[in-house]
């Protein structure tokens, strides 16, 4: 490179890793630096066109119900207040002259629910309807500090990236945030809880309005690319993003609020757990997470200020195995759309019995980890199917209780009968003669093959590849293969052959 020659960005980017690899190491992470405007300078104010702004309550929450099922009351929430907070920016936007509302509060949501159950599903279904970045994080990952050389603001950078650098669009995006139970306090004044309400803090102005750099001190490639950038314009840019928009969504599963909500109900009325008659009344976890009140999550360790930036709350349900067996009945559940097309991909043809759906929602709904044992349940019973039959000329499956009940017993059984059917079907092709296999021939071979670990259809084809001529010298054009024959096949044909030159 000239000695006064001016780097590019990509130049110098390589500059810089190659730098850090020989301090640090191989391992050393290179942030990312490309979160503003595209390299050509134009503008991508389009992608914000593409934004659903005008979508009704009801449109979304029917475009919802294709994919969810048993999740009514959140839906109906989830689907009003976002509809809600986009249509009240469109109005913003078209009508500037509006006076400022002071202190108005965004429709930031709280997800109530335990794992599995799909509140980071509805998100991005959501997102992709309206046609918004999103982005999802993990509030354990962050401390009061930050972590690793990044902060909470690394999420609205991350909706950034996601929006392909176009910040406009990244302004309306939405940040998804899961198990934010785990930075709630628990109510001492040392210790990690310091640190959780510190994120809670950190939190809050995201929550609300501020403006986060795209640039940071320990973003170093950026930095550089910053100060390249005041060479050639002769003064620094500060590019930023704006928070007034992006929507928040909080998630957790919160264990044990079940048990203060509890109090809070018997202190405050004699009727609590007793119905009409007087008789005592069964409430379930999910009708007790139903009745959250602020008061209960001020007593599980959150910040009075952190919950009033969160003034949506919507609980999902726990699903039970009917509510398990209803997502794999829908047509559009991804778990067994992906399987399907992971069978496609071998060009295999995958279908489904219901009594092999009623079983995997039940051996699901064992593990209580909701929607998520689905795929365990699902993965657990086709991947010997997976391995196995694409080596095959097998192409459709169709997957029954009894597969999910024992996988390795029906894939051989599978493929033990296509491999007869196949070797009868070839020998009559080829010789003009039938084949005939009895269960007592069949349980003979699939002993012999299952001892010896070889494919029926290999053992078949060595051991009888001298048959079709015996078969014809002997003027047979049916044969019984019994237990006899396939004991010493060589044996038995050499016998017959003999046998049938005998003179009459």
């Amino acid at each position: 490179m000239a000695k006064n020659k001016i780097p590019s960005q990509q130049e110098l980017q390589e500059e810089i890793r190659d730098f850090l690899e020989q301090k640090y190491g191989a391992k050393v992470t290179f942030p990312e630096a490309d979160l503003g405007k595209p390299k050509d300078g134009t503008d991508t104010s389009e992608g914000i066109e593409a934004i659903q702004f005008d979508l009704k309550p009801q449109e979304l929450e029917a475009y919802l119900n294709e994919y969810v099922v048993h999740q009514k009351e959140a839906v109906e929430i989830l689907s009003t207040k976002i509809c809600t907070h986009f249509n009240r920016m469109a109005y913003e936007r078209s009508h500037p002259e509006a006076e400022t509302i002071v202190g108005n509060i965004k429709s930031n949501i709280l997800l109530i629910g335990p794992t599995g159950v799909g509140k980071t599903y509805i998100i991005k279904l959501i997102a992709a309807r309206l046609g918004v970045p999103f982005v999802k994080g993990d509030a354990t990952k962050f401390s009061e500090t930050g972590y690793v050389g990044g902060d909470v603001e690394d999420l609205v950078r991350d909706l950034v990236r996601e929006a392909k650098g176009d910040t406009r669009l990244a302004e309306y995006g939405i940040i998804y945030l899961d198990e934010v139970d785990k930075i709630a306090s628990s109510g001492h004044l040392v210790g990690p809880d310091v640190s959780r309400t510190g994120v809670q803090r950190a939190l809050l102005k995201l929550m609300e309005e501020t403006e986060v750099e795209l640039r940071v001190p320990h973003d170093l490639a950026s930095q550089m690319e910053a100060m390249v950038q005041a060479q050639r314009t002769g003064k620094l840019e500060r590019e930023k993003v704006n928070t007034r928009n992006i929507l928040f969504v909080m998630s957790g599963a919160f264990h044990s609020l079940e048990d203060i909500i509890k109090r809070r109900l018997r202190s405050g009325s004699m009727g609590f757990g007793h119905d009409e008659g007087g008789g005592q009344k069964t409430m379930t976890t999910d009708d007790i997470l139903a009745q959250v009140a602020t008061e209960d999550l001020l007593e599980y360790g959150f910040e009075s200020e952190f919950i009033g930036r969160l003034p949506v709350i919507a609980h999902l349900r726990d699903l039970s195995a009917d509510g398990l067996f209803d997502i794999l009945k829908n047509p559009k559940n991804a778990v067994i759309q992906g399987k399907i097309r992971d069978f496609k991909a071998y060009d295999i043809q995958l279908s489904f019995e219901d009594d092999a759906f009623r079983l995997m929602a039940e051996q699901a709904h064992t593990e209580r980890t909701g929607a998520r044992g689905l795929i365990r349940v699902c993965e657990r019973a086709l991947i010997p199917f997976e391995k196995a039959l694409p080596s095959t000329d097998i192409i459709e499956l169709m997957v029954t209780r009894e597969i999910v009940e024992n996988p390795e017993r029906e894939l051989r059984t599978l493929v033990f009968q296509h491999d007869i059917r196949n070797f009868q079907r070839d020998f009559l092709t080829s010789a003009g003669i039938v084949l005939e296999f009895s269960k007592k021939a069949q349980d003979t071979l699939d002993r012999i093959t299952s001892s010896s670990e070889t494919r029926v259809k290999t053992w078949l084809e060595d051991n009888f590849k001298n048959y079709e001529y015996g078969l014809k010298l002997a003027g047979l054009d049916q044969f019984d293969i019994t237990s006899e024959v396939l004991e010493n096949p060589a044996q038995y044909l050499d016998n017959l052959v003999k046998e049938s030159c005998k003179p009459k």
